[in-house]
């Protein structure tokens, strides 16, 4: 029989829904492991479980072979601020140079996510979707 992978933990998935979902047009699925939040086609937000070393490539960038959730995002900041967000609880996966991964674990600043979620969705969001979240943050 294989072994199930685990869920990531209903109260993460909760908090991350409710700032995504909040960004208009925004929408949820299921990635191929994990959820991912989506806008008009691209993902700007995926969280999911590593454990035993699966998914692989989540494992090498994190660092660790789990069991850890973790969150990928799009972000300019990998160039701004190299040495904080290459170091825990933050990774910064090969496969494109404007992802950051985040462990979530211990003290998370949600607050702070709120906005990396933001800033992501508005690196792939219309312009007129962008003028719209600057508007509600104004």
């Amino acid at each position: 029989m294989a072994k199930r992978h685990p869920d990531v933990p209903p109260k993460f998935v909760a908090r991350l829904r409710a700032a995504c979902l909040d960004l208009p047009e925004a929408y949820e699925e299921q990635a191929w492991v994990g959820t991912r939040w989506c806008i008009r086609k691209k993902t700007f937000a995926h969280v999911l479980m590593i454990a035993d070393g699966w998914p692989p490539a989540y494992a090498r960038a994190a660092g660790a072979p789990g069991p850890i959730c973790v969150l990928t995002f799009q972000s300019w900041l990998p160039t701004a601020d190299p040495e904080r967000f290459s170091t825990f609880p933050y990774f910064l996966p090969r496969w494109r140079p404007d992802i950051v991964g985040r462990v979530l674990e211990g003290r998370i600043d949600w607050n702070e996510i709120t906005r990396f979620l933001a800033a992501s969705y508005s690196m792939l969001a219309p312009k007129a979707l962008v003028e719209r979240v600057r508007q509600r943050q104004a």
